[in-house]
């Protein structure tokens, strides 16, 4: 019998092959001549780690900036520790393991004037 760790583990990783199908699928279905253009989906993206997970805390500025150049209506809110990002010393020292810095994320995110809620 698997232990509860063990099942949570699997469970999570079945939720990012499910995301990662949802995305391929929507890509294609985006890649396809149509006559009608579809409205802009709503995206609220939730922060919720901070300065301890650069990886984690970057991906919310990450994906808005992405969805918002699609053309997408994009929030973030963040909480809890996410808080911690909106200090500059903390956003200016901030880097992601294979990202770019913190920081730019950020700049980009301003620059198509996302609105952050904390």
């Amino acid at each position: 019998m698997k232990s509860r760790r063990e099942i949570l583990e699997t469970g999570a990783h079945a939720c990012l092959g499910a995301i990662g199908l949802a995305a391929i699928g929507a890509a294609e279905a985006g890649a396809q001549p149509s006559e009608e253009k579809s409205a802009p989906q709503r995206f609220l993206l939730v922060g919720l780690c901070g300065s301890e997970n650069p990886t984690r805390s970057n991906f919310p500025f990450v994906w808005a900036s992405a969805l918002k150049e699609a053309g997408n209506e994009v929030r973030i809110e963040l909480a809890g520790d996410g808080t911690v990002m909106m200090r500059t010393q903390v956003a200016n020292n901030v880097t992601a393991v294979g990202w770019p810095p913190f920081s730019q994320a950020l700049a980009k995110v301003i620059e198509h004037k996302i609105p952050i809620f904390v």
